[in-house]
């Protein structure tokens, strides 16, 4: 270990993991440091990468040479594209994941990385310099390991608390202890911490269990892969299998839902035990049957962990009551009448960084050279973390290299979204990413990641060059293509007009899983024509309303912006854009509470004292 080094991440998870490579790809000396190396990239909770919006979001960190969506072939026991039988628009891939393979994979990744560094070891605290930058790390064993930018992906575990019932222990999740003296350290540094808590279900050994009394869920007969480029981690990951292993569907029964009620008294939740806010798109089980009474039966998914486990997921059944009360739950479901638990379910509560206190780099403002990612942020899910390590890993490499940290915009990404909704709406729950939250989603598509952010990631450069020629061979051949659909013609139109008919999908099957990467490129390229040629008119008006909005977001707003003297301002708008410190005309635009007037008179005043657009 050196004493000194440009990057130093904080935490091993998804966002970690990304950090490392990224903060690596873009030439700095990175060291990464975890509580434990046997549980880098952890699948905490369900075995799964990817799902609605989710899936968009792994596509475009493979776009930016991201591992996630590599580990995740590798690791792969199933594959779906959710909403296949929809409009290409709204599709999203999603794979099962042999977990012990996936946290291989990245741990195998990460040490034939030039450039990083990993120790066993916790961070219990901060250094600061005399301006109030960042300048290295304590750990347990050193007291001083400088740097020049420092990122803290720390998941649940500053300040974690485990529940099981009324009973409850220190732990960043079972099995691994807290961080308390590094949540002391950030709070030390006059930054404002919440309480969030979240969840996971029992696990359930497969033998056990009488799969006749529920529905099978195959994997895709042809499954296609998250990542892009050439296949170089399969081979060196020998436990790595093609295998495809089904999931399987039950409902609960009334019989759940009434043991549940006559138990809410051991619910930490409605005991007043737990202090965090928890997510309302993924709700306990507890609150399943509380504020959904109506509802006899919910749907559960059982998800296998891995090839080499009988260990199955319970998806749709989080819970924080007593073990005692999850076996008489889950014996009263329809196939588990005899089922084993293998991992008792738990909440668990942490501390989080308020994102206000957030730059759209993921900067910390209060402190040069600190950057935040995953959970700290207030987020949920591994590919929101993996995304927000890959561009803090990114910054924090520029910051440490004296060059300008650079932001991603919402036109570009659903990175660029879910960054600019946490530093910019009021975060109370856990976020996660929906397609909704995106207002141009036929633009932000999982098939065209690569077009939209390749170029911008070889221009910062974190896309290798052997990956960007791979890049530029699709793209020059779907030009090739797109000239010669739109100049041929067949029965009085071009070919281009023709393919409209077709729902975006090529009459051809899939190529095989045999095909070549040229093969599988110029199937792809082809895909792509047909999708473009489907949403033609759509995707030109979406188009134009981007560009109206480029215009906002061209016009940027000092750091140091008086918004005192803008007197017409009302007070709660004033109130929230100090708080916010918007950097561009957009930003501001979706600040909850500032007016269409207002925006207006800022930017009349902006104008007025010779701010120059960008």
């Amino acid at each position: 270990m050196n004493a000194f080094y440009d990057v130093i991440v904080v935490g091993a998870g998804h966002a970690g993991c990304e950090a490392a490579f990224a903060a690596a790809r873009s030439g700095a000396g990175v060291l990464l440091l975890t509580q434990n190396l046997d549980h880098i990239a952890q699948m905490s909770c369900n075995p799964a990468i990817g799902g609605i919006a989710k899936g968009q979001l792994v596509r475009e960190i493979d776009a930016m040479g991201g591992a996630q969506g590599m580990v995740t072939d590798a690791a792969a026991i199933q594959f779906r594209m959710l909403n296949r039988g929809k409009g290409p628009a709204v599709r999203s891939p999603r794979s099962q994941c042999d977990k012990v393979v996936y946290q291989r994979g990245m741990k195998y990744l990460l040490e034939q990385t030039p450039g990083i560094d990993i120790i066993q070891s916790e961070a219990v605290d901060i250094l600061i310099g005399e301006k109030g930058e960042v300048r290295g790390v304590a750990t347990q064993f050193e007291p001083c390991i400088h740097c020049r930018a420092l990122v803290i992906s720390s998941g649940t575990f500053l300040n974690g608390k485990l529940h099981f019932g009324m009973k409850n222990f220190p732990g960043g999740r079972a099995g691994d202890a807290n961080s308390s003296l590094l949540s002391s350290a950030l709070a030390k540094l006059g930054l404002r911490l919440g309480r969030l808590k979240t969840g996971t279900p029992p696990r359930i050994l497969a033998k056990t269990l009488d799969f006749s009394q529920m529905g099978r869920q195959e994997s895709e007969n042809e499954p296609e892969e998250f990542s892009f480029w050439r296949k170089e981690l399969r081979p060196a990951l020998p436990q790595a299998s093609r295998r495809q292993m089904p999931c399987f569907t039950v409902y609960s029964t009334r019989e759940t839902a009434d043991i549940v009620r006559a138990n809410l008294n051991q619910a930490p939740l409605y005991q007043g035990v737990i202090e965090g806010i928890g997510a309302r798109y993924c709700p306990s089980f507890e609150d399943k049957v509380v504020r959904f009474a109506h509802h006899e039966k919910h749907l559960l998914y059982l998800e296998p962990e891995g090839a080499d486990t009988g260990e199955y997921y319970i998806n749709g059944i989080s819970t924080s009551l007593p073990p005692e009360v999850q076996k008489k739950m889950i014996s009263s479901i329809p196939g588990m009448e005899h089922a084993v638990i293998s991992r008792y379910a738990y909440a668990i509560e942490y501390d989080f960084l308020f994102p206000d206190q957030i730059e759209r780099s993921l900067m910390v403002k209060k402190v040069p050279g600190l950057f935040t990612a995953g959970q700290i942020n207030g987020t949920s899910g591994y590919e929101e973390a993996a995304g927000q390590g890959l561009l803090a890993g990114m910054n924090a490499a520029r910051f440490a290299g004296g060059k300008t940290p650079v932001e991603v915009s919402r036109d570009s990404s659903y990175l660029g979204v879910m960054i600019d909704d946490l530093v910019t709406k009021d975060i109370v729950e856990p976020y996660r990413l929906f397609t909704s939250r995106a207002e141009y989603r036929l633009h932000l598509r999982q098939d065209n990641a690569n077009l939209r952010l390749c170029e911008l990631a070889h221009e910062w450069g974190i896309l290798p060059e052997d990956k960007y020629r791979d890049f530029v061979f699709f793209r020059d051949t779907l030009e090739r293509m797109r000239e010669e659909a739109q100049t041929q013609r067949l029965k009085g139109k071009t070919l281009f007009e023709s393919f409209k008919e077709y729902n975006g999908v090529p009459p051809e099957p899939p190529p095989e899983s045999t095909a070549s990467f040229k093969e599988k490129t110029h199937y792809l390229a082809r895909r792509q024509l047909f999708i473009e040629a489907h949403y033609d008119g759509y995707l030109q008006r979406e188009a134009r309303v981007i560009d109206r909005m480029s215009h906002l977001e061209n016009w940027k707003i000092p750091p140091d912006f008086d918004y005192s003297e803008l007197k017409t301002l009302c007070n709660e708008s004033r109130q929230k854009l100090e708080k916010v410190r918007p950097t561009t005309l957009a930003q501001a635009s979706r600040i909850d509470g500032v007016t269409p007037a207002e925006l207006a008179l800022l930017q009349i005043y902006l104008k007025r004292r010779g701010e120059n657009r960008a």
